[in-house]
C-alpha cells in the first residue's frame, strides 16, 4: 500500500496533538517496514517548509512538503470545493488520513481521519470561535471516511453518538509515550504538579492540597515537562474531559504517583494505576494526595508497568491494521 498520512498541523509548535501525529506516522513507518510506503504530507505556508521536516527528523517515511502562499484559505477553499482530487498534487494512493486542519477529495483509496476528542461540541463555549469553525467543519466530513481512528474507546463512543459514524468503522488507537518521559533523573518531590491552559483543565479544585501546587505557564518543550514531572511528589489531574488524557501516561512513565479527575474519558489513561477523585469536591483531591504520598512507592510501580502499554510501535500496528481492514 501507499499510504498517505497528511502532517500539516507540525507546521505549528508540537502540543499533545502535534506529539500524537508525529508519533502515529513513526509508528506507521515502523510497522510498514519495507512492504508498505508511507508519505507525510503537508501543504503549507513558509513556516512550515522548516518546521514540518524538523518535526519529521530521524523517520524513515517519503516527505511531500509543498508550499503555497496563504496556504490556509487554500486548505479551506479545497475542502469545501471538493476538487480537484488530491491524486492531482501527489499521484495515486491506497490510503489517505486527513488532520484536523483540512479534508481535501480524493477519487480513490481508503479515507480515514483521526479524531483526538470532540471538546469543541461538549464544550464550545471553551473553545476559539476560529478553531470551533474549522473542527466543526471537519467533524462533518468524518461520517464519510471508510475508517475513523479515535484514541480511546470513550472518544469512540462520542464519535458514534455525536457524529453518527457506526461503530463498525471506529477503531481504537491508543497514543505512545515518548523515551523523554522515564523514571530517571533529578527529584525534589517537594511539589504537586498540575496542566492548566483553560478551564476545562479545573485546576482551582486544588486549593486545599497539603503541599505547593506548581502550575505552568505556556509552552514546555518534552524535555522541560519530563523534568517536571520527575521533580513532583505527585501530578494531578482533574480535567472535566479529554479525548484521552495522555499527561496521565507521562506521568507514570516518569515515575510519578498520580491522582486523575473520576470523569470516565480518563479511564483508559489511568488504568487501574491512578487515584481518582470527583472534578467538583477540592477534599476529595486533598485527601486523595495525602494517599498517593503514603502509597507512592505502590502507585509508582502500577504506574510504570501501566505506562508500558502505551507504545508508538503498537500504534503504528494498530493504524497499519485498520487500513488493511
Amino acid at each position: 500500500m501507499r499510504i498517505v498520512v497528511d502532517v500539516t498541523p507540525l507546521s505549528l509548535p508540537r502540543t499533545g496533538i502535534g506529539n500524537y501525529l508525529r508519533g502515529a506516522v513513526a509508528g506507521l513507518a515502523e510497522a510498514a517496514g519495507g512492504e508498505h510506503e508511507v508519505v507525510a504530507l503537508a501543504v503549507t505556508g513558509p513556516r512550515g517548509l522548516r518546521a514540518v521536516p524538523a518535526a519529521l527528523d530521524g523517520i524513515p517515511v517519503e516527505r511531500l512538503v509543498r508550499f503555497l502562499p496563504l496556504a490556509r484559505a487554500w486548505r479551506t477553499a479545497w475542502s469545501r470545493l471538493g476538487w480537484p482530487p488530491l491524486e492531482r498534487l501527489i499521484g495515486r494512493f491506497d490510503a489517505f488520513c486527513f488532520s484536523d486542519w483540512w479534508y481535501p477529495p480524493q477519487q480513490g483509496g481508503v479515507r480515514a481521519t483521526i479524531v483526538h476528542d470532540l471538546i469543541p461540541i461538549r464544550f464550545p463555549e471553551l473553545v476559539d470561535p476560529r478553531t470551533r469553525r474549522l473542527h466543526g467543519a471537519k467533524y462533518a466530513a468524518v461520517p464519510a471516511c471508510d475508517v475513523v481512528f479515535v484514541n480511546s474507546a470513550f472518544t469512540g463512543r462520542e464519535v458514534e453518538e455525536l457524529l453518527g459514524v457506526p461503530r463498525e468503522r471506529i477503531a481504537v488507537v491508543h497514543p505512545g509515550v515518548d523515551p523523554v518521559f522515564r523514571p530517571d533523573g533529578p527529584r525534589e518531590g517537594a511539589y504537586v504538579l498540575a496542566l492548566g491552559g483553560d478551564p476545562r483543565k479545573n485546576v482551582e479544585v486544588l486549593r486545599d492540597l497539603p503541599l505547593e501546587l506548581v502550575v505552568p505557564r505556556g509552552y514546555l518543550a518534552d524535555a522541560e515537562l519530563a523534568e517536571l514531572y520527575r521533580g513532583a511528589a505527585v501530578f494531578a489531574y482533574p480535567s472535566r474531559y479529554e479525548g484521552f488524557g495522555m499527561p496521565i501516561v507521562e506521568a507514570m512513565a516518569s515515575g510519578v504517583p498520580v491522582v486523575a479527575s473520576s470523569h470516565p474519558s480518563l479511564d483508559e489513561a489511568s488504568g487501574d494505576a491512578a487515584l481518582r477523585a470527583d472534578p467538583d469536591r477540592p477534599e476529595e483531591w486533598a485527601a486523595a494526595v495525602e494517599r498517593a504520598l503514603a502509597g507512592r512507592d505502590e502507585l509508582v510501580r502500577r504506574g510504570l508497568e501501566h505506562a508500558r502499554r502505551f507504545t508508538w510501535s503498537r500504534m503504528g500496528r494498530e493504524l497499519l491494521e485498520g487500513l488493511a481492514r
